[in-house]
């Protein structure tokens, strides 16, 4: 029984474990059904992995970089983790502003703190909590970005695109640092900058490598730069771009130059040193330029160079362009203007200006010159371009420039002023001596040009005005020059003289090519005397001429001389009165007329030889007078007066035959005829006839013609055919005829 009971409990044990373990299986399997999948096996060189990763970066207790990725994967050798769908914050030091970096894979070196991502890289910079600001740099698009996630400094060396507010562009290879807020595009660099108006026009900026510091608002523009818009377009070495709310403000540019073209103008600018000044709607408003500063604008009819050490142009905004509205330069300043050659179009003369300051303005539009002036000395050059143009040059203190249409100046000015004017060139062979240059000085100095040709048509000088021109100069208040007909009009206290005599008087015209001058009102001339030949009292080559009148004109250079009103010429004690005198010194010839009188100094001597104390005078007057110097004879017309040594002689006409002008008397002898009346007050002698002849050395007067009758108050009177007198002896010689025998008649005492 025993033994049974014992099977049956082993049986009930078995029975227990089978259906414990039955039950077991039967768990386990479904235990096994609903456990989930065991995950698979890592790579060797994979730690872990892991999905909706995120990684903070702190310095101290300041965050400084967040990273999030949809999944990642931790490698153990190097220590480094792939990302998929990244995003990284770098925080700025403010704490209210990030950099924004996305990607859709990218690896985190955890030992070095950086971020790589081979692929497209999008990054938006200085976010604000509020926004992006404007004017800030907003965006990078590029590849084989790397990131320093201690610094938030990016670097790529491929191709890279930027975006801007209010641009856009692309560089091969770039660096940003978010802590120096720096941005270099290191080659091939293309901006495109817009303006923030409505009418702005985008500016192009190329370069071999820029940096941009946004905290300081400038752009770097290295190795080579270039600025294009629109008509515009700038080219340097280098240049710093200065941005005010994201706009550019001013381009500071080394080796310089710069062109702005349009229809029918164009203008140049180049220095070594250029600054440019920009408005908000991205128009140039100035141009500076240091050190070999220059600009050429050029119209239809004109080109002008201006070149100095320092140059500034200021534009106005017309119609949304920038046109040139002033020019100043300052510094060895040299302004050049030349015709542009036209067809048909005869060039008028370069002119060149030079001076330490120039300010040069133009028109509406910037086409044309509107004015030029110096503020320091200046010298203004005329350089010929056609035959019959001369050379000139213009020194003066201060000169102001009036330009007409097409560049032609209208009129200058100048102050204390001094012109030269080159001769007119000698055709070849031409063997005269070289003529002399025309040279001006005065205080105050006013050109005028024709509008037509361009040529000098009016000079107008005053106070102090002088000139000269070879041995002939001139001085008065005032004085004109008509280029036309080349003639200079003087005006108060007007002078002209040369080696050959001076003329004075209220107004003087002098005729600049023939030498011929016009002499009006107070007139005062001298002319010295010809050394040729032999002279006598009327034209003494020992004596200068002198002579007033109302009026003067001399011609082929002062040989003929016309003088009138009130006419007075002497040389020496000699004069000649008359209303009319005309000295022709190349015939030796002399007329007068109205109211001629003349006085030549008599050498009387006395018993022992000698001079007498007080000199005598022969005194001639007459209606008219003309003298020759080959015969010495001077002939009286009209009613004819001499006086001579207490002789009287009336006639119709009289001839007096002089002396030389060394001998002691001046009067040869004189012939009188028509009702001749000879009178000698001291003897009561008086004598008539139709002839007479009078020899001054020996007192002897010879009548003839008509009726001679010699009558002496005192001792009678005498008729013959000829009647000879000598005064100093007192003796009378009287020759008759048969029909007309001597006739005296003797008074009783």
């Amino acid at each position: 029984m025993l033994r049974s009971t014992r099977l049956l409990l082993l049986l009930a044990i078995v029975l227990i474990l089978g259906a414990v373990g039955a039950t077991y299986y039967r768990q386990r399997a479904i235990l096994s059904r609903q456990a989930p999948a065991p995950p698979k096996s890592l790579p060797l060189d994979t730690a872990a992995t892991a999905s909706s990763w995120t990684y903070t970066k702190y310095d101290g207790k300041r965050l400084v970089a967040v990273v999030q990725a949809k999944s990642f994967r931790q490698l153990n050798e190097p220590s480094r983790l792939e990302l998929e769908e990244v995003e990284l914050r770098l925080i700025k030091p403010d704490g209210k502003r990030y950099d924004w970096i996305r990607c859709a894979t990218a690896q985190l070196d955890q030992a070095h703190d950086t971020l790589y991502s081979d692929g497209e890289v999008d990054i938006t910079m200085g976010v604000p909590l509020d926004g992006p600001a404007r004017g800030r740099l907003l965006g990078i698009r590029g590849s084989g970005v790397s990131f320093d996630v201690k610094t938030g400094r990016a670097t790529t060396s491929r191709q890279a695109h930027f975006t801007f507010e209010l641009g856009d562009g692309q560089a091969v290879g770039a660096i940003y640092d978010p802590n120096l807020r720096e941005l270099i595009m290191q080659s091939q660099v293309e901006l495109h900058w817009r303006g923030s108006g409505s009418g702005a026009k985008p500016m192009k900026l190329e370069a071999g490598e820029l940096i941009y510091r946004e905290r300081d608002s400038v752009v770097l523009l290295n190795q080579w730069a270039r600025l294009t818009r629109e008509n515009t377009e700038l080219n340097a070495s280098g240049a710093v771009v200065t941005l005010k709310d994201g706009m550019i403000q001013k381009a500071d540019a080394q080796q310089a130059r710069g062109a702005s073209r349009y229809p029918n103008r164009q203008l140049e600018y180049a220095a070594d040193s250029l600054i440019m000044d920009f408005n908000e709607e991205g128009e140039v408003q100035k141009v500076a330029g240091d050190r070999h500063a220059r600009l050429v604008s050029t119209s239809d009819a004109t080109r002008t160079t201006v070149t100095a050490d320092r140059v500034e142009l200021d534009f106005a905004i017309v119609d949304g362009e920038s046109t040139l509205s002033k020019a100043l330069t300052t510094g060895h300043g040299v302004l050049e203007s030349a015709p542009v050659p036209r067809s048909g179009v005869t060039p008028p003369e370069t002119r060149l200006l030079r001076s330490e300051v120039i300010l040069l303005t133009m028109r509406p539009g910037g086409r044309e010159i509107a004015g030029v002036e110096t503020h320091a000395p200046g010298h203004l050059e005329f350089l010929p371009n056609s035959p019959g143009q001369r050379h000139r040059t213009l020194d003066a203190e201060r000169i102001q420039v009036a330009y007409g249409p097409a560049n032609q100046i209208r009129t200058f000015g100048a102050y204390k002023a001094i012109t030269h004017t080159d001769p007119e060139p000698r055709p070849p062979g031409d063997k005269r001596p070289p003529a002399a240059p025309v040279q001006t000085w005065s205080d105050d100095l006013a050109a005028s040009f024709d509008p037509k040709t361009g040529q000098l048509a009016r000079l107008e000088q005053w106070s102090n005005f002088r000139y000269q021109e070879g041995d002939r100069k001139a001085s008065a208040h005032r004085a004109v020059l008509e280029e036309a007909r080349n003639v200079m009009t003087l005006e108060q206290a007007a002078r002209v003289w040369d080696s050959s005599g001076s003329t004075a008087a209220d107004h003087i015209l002098l005729d600049q090519k023939s030498g011929d001058v016009l002499a009006e009102g107070h007139v005062v001339s001298s002319r010295l005397p010809d050394q040729n030949g032999k002279s006598s009292s009327m034209l003494s080559h020992d004596e200068p001429l002198n002579a007033t009148a109302g009026r003067m004109q001399t011609s082929e250079r002062n040989r003929k001389i016309h003088y009138e009103g009130q006419t007075v010429a002497w040389q020496g004690a000699n004069r000649i009165w008359a209303d009319v005198l005309d000295i022709d010194r190349i015939a030796r010839s002399l007329s007068a007329r109205g109211h001629v009188r003349t006085q030549f100094l008599d050498q009387r001597k006395n018993s022992a030889g000698k001079s007498a104390a007080s000199p005598a005078f022969v005194n001639v007057e007459s209606a008219a007078l003309v003298y020759t110097e080959a015969d010495r004879l001077a002939h009286y017309t009209g009613g004819a007066h001499l006086t001579r040594a207490g002789t009287d002689v009336k006639a119709s006409e009289i001839r007096a035959y002089l002396n030389e002008s060394s001998a002691d008397s001046s009067l040869d002898r004189a012939y009188a005829d028509g009702h001749v009346l000879i009178l000698q007050p001291a003897r009561n002698l008086t004598g008539t006839s139709e002839h007479a002849e009078y020899y001054a050395a020996d007192q002897k007067i010879v009548l003839s013609g008509g009726d001679p009758t010699l009558a002496d108050s005192v001792r009678g009177s005498t008729k013959g055919r000829v009647l000879t007198y000598w005064a100093n002896d007192d003796k009378l010689l009287v020759n008759g005829t048969e029909k007309e025998p001597v006739k005296t008649l003797v008074k009783r005492r």
